[in-house]
């Protein structure tokens, strides 16, 4: 048992504040919170909550760790003008490379820095063409060891071949069959300008069996859905529909150029979509209008890191730039709705501190300037919080980072990282694609 004593508790969606609370975790949730609560606990696990603010851990809904050594790339990339070309030159060429040892530094570094950043579940989205069988299990353990609660899959497409795309579907049935604690799975694809609709039938068949939802992304950029009409004669929406790859567990990525019938049958079948705006921007495949009234709206990263509060102000700034009619509140909102996924796929409660939660917390070392109140959150979180805040991180109600350290040294695995990244991009430089 762990309990937090003193402290600030801000619920975020919907907002609300407790000033001097304890809060006191057990099994992986929320035990009980109020004021002395911790009291008739004394002989359990303090921290001291003096001048810090507790609130729910962020969550992001779309990632790519395998991205992560990406970062300040040095391999030779051939001009690319188009989003097409930059998948062709650069990602594709990039997943093609990946071997065990670079997914784990890939995904360990990455996993350490979500926690750093008080991200406390990350969806990753994961594709390594040249090392498909058992690379769930080698991301697995990097979320385990750095305390992060995750739910992964592997990218099926038809890109590699038909081999390929039945190797991921069986890592896929195979990942979501074992036995996970804080890891959970859905059925991964790329796009559908990628999918025949054999593999469509293929991961059909995978959903039907674990009992999972697809993890796709659609519409990111307008050539899928042309490509969608143009040779199967049918919106990109309906034909993942008439496949039967839709339903409240389906996490549909981007959604930039969705039209409203697509959105639409979205809606009808209780899919998830996931806002990316600093990868939309980097890609320039345009701004997700739907954001602004899709019901079911999240936010995630593409693999622009986990650092949910800069995303969330990108969402923001982007909507407003749009004329949008978002405001702080309404971005918190779409920030927070991962949880509602996290509650599809792990069961239970998350996202409000509150007896039976889960005991995902951050603990904010913010200074705030101007009182902090349950009507003024939001702007806090655009203009204030930071992830330079974040002093403590509990997840599934174990301590993970404390105090800004980590329970474990952490360098060598930047280290080894530094060396896998040469080692990606040497790898990438001699391939022919």
């Amino acid at each position: 048992m762990i309990v937090i004593t003193n402290v600030r508790a801000m619920d975020v969606s919907p907002p609300g504040i407790q000033e001097g609370v304890d809060i006191c975790i057990d099994k992986g949730k929320i035990l009980e919170i109020g004021p002395g609560a911790g009291d008739k606990y004394p002989e359990t696990r303090k921290i001291d909550g003096s001048g810090l603010t507790a609130s729910p851990g962020l969550v992001c809904s779309h990632n790519h760790f395998y991205s992560a050594l990406a970062r300040g790339i040095q391999a030779e990339i051939k001009p690319s003008t188009d989003f097409i070309s930059v998948l062709r030159h650069l990602w594709w060429k990039l997943d093609r490379a990946i071997d065990r040892d670079i997914l784990f530094s890939s995904g360990i570094t990455a996993a350490l820095d979500a926690v750093r950043c008080g991200t406390t579940t990350v969806i990753d989205h994961h594709a390594s063409p040249g090392f498909i069988t058992g690379s769930l299990s080698v991301l697995q353990e990097t979320f385990e060891k750095a305390g992060l609660r995750g739910i992964l899959c592997y990218e099926v497409t038809d890109r590699n071949g038909e081999k390929g795309a039945r190797e991921g579907v069986k890592e896929s049935i195979s990942f979501a069959e074992k036995e996970k604690n804080c890891v959970e799975a859905s059925i991964g694809a790329h796009a559908p300008f990628t999918l025949s609709g054999k593999t469509l039938g293929m991961l059909r068949e995978a959903v039907q069996e674990t009992k999972r939802g697809i993890h796709i992304h659609i519409a990111e950029d307008a050539y899928d859905p042309s490509y969608s009409h143009r040779e199967y004669g049918i919106d990109i929406a309906r034909r993942l529909e008439e496949y039967g790859l839709l339903n409240d567990l389906a996490l549909c990525i981007h959604g930039v150029h969705l039209s409203e019938a697509d959105l639409d049958v979205l809606k009808k079948n209780n899919c998830f979509l996931v806002h990316n705006p600093r990868s939309n921007l980097n890609n320039q495949v345009g701004y997700a209008r739907a954001v602004q009234s899709y019901p079911l709206c999240a936010l995630g990263t593409d693999g622009i890191g986990s650092d949910m509060l800069t995303e969330m102000r990108f969402a923001f700034f982007a909507n407003r730039e749009h004329n949008g009619r978002l405001w702080e509140q309404d971005i918190l909102n779409v920030l927070w709705r991962g949880n509602s996924i996290c509650e599809k796929y792990f069961g239970g409660s998350f996202g409000r501190l509150a007896p039976g939660n889960a005991a995902d917390i951050v603990l904010w070392d913010y200074q705030a300037p101007t009182p902090l109140t349950e009507s003024n959150i939001g702007g806090h979180f655009i203009y204030g919080f930071s992830a330079q805040d974040v002093h403590t991180v509990l997840i599934n109600g174990k301590i993970v980072y404390e105090n800004r350290q980590f329970p474990f040294d952490v360098s060598d695995f930047y280290r080894d990282a530094r060396k896998q990244a040469k080692q990606l991009w040497e790898r990438m430089d001699a391939l022919e694609i």
